[in-house]
């Protein structure tokens, strides 16, 4: 997979491929971000890539001509199965969006930035518009990170256990049951009886009890349907 992230602060979007899973599966070349600089399709000589908005109003907008520049510039080099805008007004990111863009080859994510983008862009370049949260960032490169970490996850050989993604919160619209580990009892508070007794259909039905109790619990809503 390749994904071609669009930013006007490029440098925010370092730290996270730079450790841990996202790393180690971009170093065994599972995975390929490149990261390009919105400033370097500019045409002035203060590299300017914002305007005021036409009608007035408060904020500056992102200018559709560097950003045409630069997805015109990729789209020549190869297919992409998504041109993704990062934006407040997107679509909710879930885990069924992940697990389905994880399947792609080829992304491009453009991060909103200012008051955001000219509408020229979303009509003509972007299909598909998300959304990590309701609430408004100062950018989109952190909202790019994540949904980045989300799919990088899913491809396969980048877990230890590739199967240990199927069981995470979200994955059938449940949350994962509750987890431990050593010690078996730590201040008098001790682990369950059942997931040290190596029955493991008595676990597995002891999970499958616990995930359905969190999620009534904590997310009620997952079960409506």
């Amino acid at each position: 997979m390749r994904i071609d992230i669009i930013s006007a602060v490029p440098d925010l979007l370092k730290s996270p491929f730079e450790v841990s899973i996202l790393k180690r599966a971009i170093d065994k070349n599972i995975v390929e971000v490149v990261v390009h600089n919105l400033r370097d399709y500019a045409h002035d000589n203060y590299k300017r890539i914002d305007d005021y908005q036409y009608g007035g109003g408060a904020g500056m907008v992102m200018m559709i001509e560097p950003i045409d520049e630069c997805i015109s510039k990729l789209k020549k080099e190869r297919t992409y199965d998504e041109v993704i805008y990062m934006t407040p007004d997107g679509a909710q990111f879930t885990q069924k969006m992940a697990n389905r863009l994880s399947l792609y080859k080829n992304l491009i994510i453009l991060c909103g930035h200012y008051k955001g983008v000219d509408q020229r862009v979303r009509d003509h370049f972007i299909t598909k518009e998300i959304s990590i949260g309701d609430y408004v960032l100062s950018g989109g490169e952190l909202g790019a990170a994540v949904v980045c970490d989300a799919i990088i996850r899913l491809l396969p050989e980048v877990l230890g256990d590739e199967t240990s993604a199927l069981t995470d919160s979200f994955q059938d619209d449940i949350l994962a049951p509750p987890i431990y580990t050593r010690p078996a009892e730590y201040k008098g508070w001790k682990v369950p009886d059942v997931l040290l007794s190596g029955n493991f259909p008595k676990i597995r039905e002891w999970r499958e009890q616990q995930a359905f109790k969190q999620t009534k619990l904590r997310r009620p809503d997952l079960l409506k349907d």
